[in-house]
């Protein structure tokens, strides 16, 4: 079973500094039957203004992943963690027992990112953050793990859940398969570009809520850029 969710009837809000489009239920966007996909949450698609963006506030027992598609996101939180994560590169902020952040656009661009949110495992863990880069080259044609909840993707920023983020970037015609384990639960989006997910067309930015397909079969109808989460109920 694999759903088109159209980017044009997607949730969302305009707020000058913030254009935001919700896959799921989240803030003044409800949908009941948008609650969640296995234990992803949240997947927003936002555009941050120049010089703006989210002032301290906290969060506790969520995985939130920040997959910056372009501009940069600057972070501090209430560990002392600094950074900046730039155009292909994530970071992973495990919220845990409870930790206060801001993230901001300090460019002269807009920046663009999709971020997010996976429930943990079990709640109450110390709280982290970490980036690295992920080159768009290295995944050229193939998915790249970009942080899982696996001990085996040691390559990959750590996740608390038992789930996967996964990146990849086609030229249009080309394939790649991933293989979704029974009972797994997927979403795909493309960052841009247009593919073919086991005959469904998916356009830029829409999502594929995936359910009961052994193996995804993505073709690329023009050049794109891929992130998918593969998670458990």
């Amino acid at each position: 079973m694999i759903e088109r969710r159209p980017f044009d009837r997607l949730g969302g809000a305009d707020h000058g500094w913030l254009n935001a489009k919700h896959h799921f239920s989240f803030a003044g966007y409800h949908d009941p039957a948008r609650m969640g996909w296995g234990a992803l949450r949240v997947w927003n698609d936002d555009t941050i203004a120049p010089h703006t963006g989210f002032p301290p506030h906290p969060h506790a027992d969520m995985e939130i992943i920040t997959y910056v598609r372009e501009g940069a996101i600057s972070h501090k939180d209430s560990l002392g963690n600094v950074g900046r994560t730039v155009a292909g590169d994530v970071q992973v902020m495990s919220a845990g027992s409870g930790i206060t952040h801001a993230e901001y656009n300090d460019e002269a661009e807009a920046t663009r990112i999709f971020q997010i949110w996976i429930i943990p495992d079990s709640a109450g863990q110390p709280p982290s953050w970490g980036t690295r880069p992920f080159p768009k080259g290295e995944r050229s044609g193939r998915f790249v793990v970009l942080a899982s909840g696996f001990k085996q993707d040691a390559d990959a920023l750590p996740l608390r859940t038992d789930a996967r983020v996964l990146g990849a970037t086609l030229k249009a015609g080309e394939t790649v398969e991933y293989a979704m384990a029974e009972g797994r639960y997927g979403y795909l989006v493309p960052a841009s570009g247009v593919v073919e997910v086991n005959g469904v067309r998916i356009d830029a930015r829409d999502g594929a809520a995936i359910r009961n397909e052994p193996v995804l079969r993505v073709t690329a109808l023009e050049d794109a850029e891929l992130v998918l989460v593969d998670t458990a109920a």
